[in-house]
């Protein structure tokens, strides 16, 4: 080379190892972006590799003997390399499943060839190698893509031009490298655009594709889709459709879905969609009943959030029709809290609405309650019969349903037992005016199937807070004045006793003792067994509270837990009674080698507190007990008043490994609800409903508590059982466990020690 052409030929390879260097990094950053267009990174190392190639033919132009020896070397290595890694791309590129055998093959056949050029000596196969390498690769790509693209066409013909122009000098090695230099840059710069032309296209239809597999899923999808901008309905899939009842997208309009909605709802959806267009969350859920095109009511559940539609922010909702399961969720729970016989509500449901109207001693105003029970109803059946009794309490149900108004409601309690509220505000005379007109009723004959029958009746009355401020003890106070009506000949009624009064004491003093009670720790825990539904084994106990008060003796749980509840004693009273079950607990286990876990009952309020979980925790440490040493119970009516906090705090106890109870399950109207969204580990069946068994409808709501909590992987136990016929029948329903004064009162703790001793003797023994 002469030093007149040394300027133009530095010029020209270093413009071509500056496109190759561009092209390769333009291929790569397409590749960082697009990490499944992997052909993309194979092309631009290969053209990274090619960028040295320039380099070391200047070396071997202008250095000395072992420069162009190694020139000769680099160029060589260069192009094998790039050979191979352009091969890899255009088999990526034509999606061509070539298998590692072949690439071994393909690279050993080069790599040889590259060693015979470079071993002959001769510069002839050492500068024809090269051409003849590109001019392979060009066939190559051709031929995989000439059914492919335009862009992914072009490539192939490209790369056969550039290993052609190669040739030229190898048929003319005199003449000057700048002209195939430059023309080698052209094409390069061409067959860069069409590799990252070809890559566009490629991302451009796995666009198209994935939005048509988007498009397809949501078509076909079995839940529905809707996209709104503001009162604008965008899109709705066909499932959408269908379950609004329309036809086409042109007649569902938004203002016909919410005209039927009441305007509370109205406002709580625009404070949601607000909430989101904000960003004040990422996403909603919520369920309500709306109405079908044909006026019919569906039960939905709705997900929303912010999506784009085209180039326009839009809602999203998914829109799930769960009208079956909310059904049937009601059917269970009509069964559960009403009267198989006659239809009417059952005793759960009875305690569930004294429960809600005995709240802070009757704050809602005071009310009376009448329990009227058949006189002599066993001589009727055994008389007549029970289908014809069946039918005769029927009748009794209506007729008092119909004396009393649609403002009063009747309840069935018992055999035959009924029972009915008075209006609030109810004074004595009142509840007698009602009793009375029932008396009236009851001198008339009952006629049905061709028979009249006379029935005598008794009532009993009790008023809240007048006899009793508790659900349970206004309950008792009633049917003992009822009892005591009963020694009247004929329908009589009679009014509860003051003596059934709970709240005799002065609140003030008893607020006052149980301050010092707290002071002075005069509670301890007593233990209630709980045991193995068929084997009758111990397997843990429930700690209840008792307050030694002086002067009374002993106090049971609810004399004073609603106290404490009120005065804001209770988180302090509720940490005192866990720390003596934990520490009690490590008593244990330390004496024995296996200890049942011990059930501590909690307090609604005490899950107000957001710390309330770690507090937990620190107790267990401090305790040396691992969580599953304890399981908390929580009452149905505290977790229904607080779901989303109780929801919370129960699975942030679950994560630190401490199992929860839902106790009291079956005296709420949202019991069956609470299983499936609360994640505790035990149901409690209220013994309202253990304690008809074995009556069928009765064991027919308990089997069907436990078939649904066994689908959802809940234990069950059965509180309150009194007898072993109560045992058999809630053992046969499905339960796991029993509790009850049928295997043991609750313990004083020397006793159960010898409970849990007993125990683990048997254990022993058994292994």
């Amino acid at each position: 080379m002469t030093p007149e052409t040394s300027p133009a030929l530095l010029y020209s390879l270093l413009v071509n190892s500056a496109v190759s260097l561009i092209i390769g990094v333009a291929l790569l950053l397409l590749w960082r972006h697009h990490r499944q267009q992997r052909f993309t990174c194979d092309l631009g190392l290969a053209h990274l590799v090619y960028m040295l190639v320039p380099l070391w033919v200047l070396a071997e132009q202008l250095g000395g003997p072992a420069w162009r020896a190694a020139g000769v070397g680099g160029i060589l290595f260069c192009e094998v390399a790039y050979t191979g890694l352009m091969v890899l791309g255009i088999a990526r590129l034509s999606r061509w499943p070539v298998v590692r055998r072949e690439w071994v093959a393909l690279a050993l056949l080069v790599s040889l060839a590259g060693l015979a050029a470079l071993q002959s000596g001769h510069p002839a196969p050492i500068a024809s190698l090269v051409p003849i390498l590109n001019t392979l690769v060009g066939v190559v790509a051709t031929r995989r893509l000439w059914g492919s693209h335009t862009a992914e066409k072009l490539v192939g013909p490209l790369l056969l031009v550039l290993g052609a122009t190669q040739f030229g000098f190898v048929l003319q090695p005199d003449t000057s490298l700048v002209w195939q230099l430059s023309l080698g840059s052209v094409l390069r710069v061409a067959l860069g655009l069409a590799l990252v032309y070809a890559a566009l296209e490629r991302s451009t239809e796995e666009t198209q594709q994935l939005r048509d597999r988007f498009r397809h899923l949501i078509e076909n999808s079995h839940q529905g889709v809707l996209v709104r901008d503001g009162a604008e309905l965008l899109y709705a899939n066909a499932a959408a459709l269908a379950i609004y009842g329309y036809a086409r997208q042109e007649d569902m309009q938004l203002s016909e879905l919410e005209r039927t909605l009441p305007s509370y709802e109205l406002e709580r959806r625009r404070s949601l969609f607000q909430k989101l267009e904000e960003g004040q969350a990422d996403k909603l859920d919520w369920e309500g009943f709306r109405l079908r095109r044909d006026g019919s009511s569906m039960w939905l559940h709705f997900s929303a959030w912010r999506t784009h539609w085209g180039d326009r922010p839009a809602t999203q909702i998914l829109v799930t029709d769960h009208t079956a399961e909310h059904d049937a969720t009601h059917a269970l729970l009509h069964r559960a809290m009403h009267d198989e016989l006659t239809g009417l509500p059952n005793r759960a449901a009875l305690l569930q609405r004294l429960r809600e109207r005995c709240v802070n001693d009757c704050a809602g105003g005071p009310f009376g309650l009448v329990v009227l029970g058949v006189d002599r109803f066993k001589l009727f059946n055994e008389a007549h019969g029970h289908s014809l009794g069946d039918e005769v309490l029927k009748a009794l149900a209506q007729a008092l349903k119909r004396e009393l108004g649609s403002d009063t409601q009747v309840m069935r309690i018992g055999a035959d037992e009924f029972a009915w509220l008075v209006p609030s505000h109810a004074t004595v005379p009142d509840a007698r005016a009602l009793a009375a007109r029932v008396q009236r009723m009851l001198r008339q004959p009952m006629v049905l199937l061709h028979n009249r029958f006379f029935l005598d009746a008794s009532m009993g009355i009790a008023l809240c807070p007048e006899h009793a401020r508790g659900a349970e003890s206004l309950l008792r106070a009633a049917t003992a004045a009822m009892h005591v009506a009963k020694r009247t000949p004929g329908t009589a009624m009679a009014l509860a006793e003051a003596g059934f009064a709970r709240g005799s004491i002065n609140r003030l003093e008893q607020e006052q003792a149980l301050r010092t009670a707290i002071l002075q720790r005069q509670f301890s825990l007593h233990y209630q067994p709980k045991v193995d539904a068929w084997n009758g084994r111990l397997i843990g106990f429930e700690a209840l509270a008792r307050w030694h008060r002086p002067g009374l003796g002993w106090v049971g749980p609810s004399e004073f837990i609603a106290t404490a509840e009120r005065n804001g004693l209770i988180a302090e009273l509720g940490a005192m009674l866990l720390r003596q079950a934990c520490e009690q607990v490590k008593i244990w286990r330390d004496a024995f080698d296996k200890v049942v876990p011990v059930a501590v009952n909690v307090s609604p309020l005490q899950l107000l507190d957001g710390g309330f979980p770690q507090q937990v925790k620190r107790l267990l440490d401090e305790c040396g007990l691992p969580p599953e040493a304890i399981t908390l119970e929580l009452t149905e009516s505290a977790a229904v008043a607080n779901l989303d906090l109780v929801h919370e705090q129960i699975l942030e106890l679950r994560m630190l490994g401490v199992e929860v109870a839902l106790d009291d399950f079956g005296t709420g109207f949202s019991s069956l609800n609470m299983l499936r969204r609360l994640p505790v580990h035990t149901v409690k069946i209220d013994r309202g409903l253990i304690t008809p068994l074995p009556e069928p409808d009765a064991v027919a709501v308990v089997r069907a508590i436990c078939q649904l909590a066994t689908a959802l992987r809940l234990q069950v136990i059965a509180e309150g059982v009194e007898n072993q016929a109560q045992a058999e029948a809630a053992r046969e329903a499905g339960c796991q466990a029993l509790q009850g004064d049928l295997f043991a009162q609750p313990l004083t703790l020397r006793e159960a020690g010898d409970w849990l001793s007993e125990s683990v003797s048997e254990f022993i023994r058994l292994t």
